[in-house]
């Protein structure tokens, strides 16, 4: 087997920064997790807000720390450095080689959506953001890592893509409707490209989707990363 991982992010329109932030990081014992984090508002100061919160989960999970005691301290550090007044939302999801399984920790509002054993479901456990209430922790779903499984988590923008012009964009029915023989880029790409289109291409929250896609063929034993990032063109022009 082999487990694939893409990323697809766009800000919001009108904005020059996304105010979501997704890092990755390898598991000491083998494997890899990804941290998505949806800043309180957009722009700068989301970006500012999604960064710290990533980078103390990242480091924590980095050092061997479960996925649920670096959400829980990644939300300790948020309130603790903004009293309490800002919040974000964070998903994280580990491919955790020590234990066979995919782990979902979620601490949002929108849901992650699993596909296991060719049946599409929604991890939607009523879970709160992180950095404002005292107790707050994530929900936690651990799923064996076997062929086929795919888990795709998104910020809030793209769950409610379509919403000011006559209606939410329909994620579960959308991935329902995909061939089940995608990969995890390509769910990535699929997913994003529909919620552009159903924000007419201005969309008024930042957009992004995290795919991990458990392949049964493993072409070799070479691991592989790769990434994109577009220059603004107000970067270039004076070139």
């Amino acid at each position: 087997m082999e487990i694939q991982l893409a990323v697809a992010k766009v800000e919001k329109y009108a904005t020059s920064e996304s105010g979501d932030t997704v890092e990755v990081v390898e598991r000491p014992h083998g494997g890899f997790s990804v941290v998505l984090v949806d800043g309180q508002r957009s722009g700068r100061s989301a970006k500012r807000i999604s960064n710290m919160v990533a980078r103390k989960a990242i480091s924590l999970l980095a050092e061997g720390v479960r996925d649920g005691a670096a959400a829980r301290a990644a939300h300790d550090y948020l309130r603790t450095h903004r009293g309490g007044q800002v919040s974000a939302e964070m998903v994280i999801l580990s491919a955790d080689m020590d234990t066979g399984t995919l782990v979902v920790s979620r601490n949002t509002q929108t849901p992650v959506l699993v596909l296991e054993q060719g049946v599409w479901r929604s991890l939607d456990t009523a879970s709160e953001a992180i950095g404002i209430y005292k107790r707050t922790r994530p929900q936690i779903v651990e799923l064996p890592l076997r062929p086929g499984l795919t888990a795709v988590a998104f910020s809030d923008g793209v769950w409610t893509a379509g919403k000011r012009h006559g209606g939410a964009m329909d994620v579960l029915g959308l991935l329902q409707g995909f061939p089940q023989t995608l990969g995890a880029r390509a769910y990535a790409d699929e997913l994003l490209a529909h919620a552009l289109q159903a924000e007419q291409g201005r969309p008024s929250d930042d957009l992004t989707v995290v795919a991990i896609h458990v392949n049964a063929v493993t072409t070799d034993l070479v691991r592989r990363m790769q990434m994109t990032f577009p220059v603004p063109p107000r970067l270039y022009q004076s070139w």
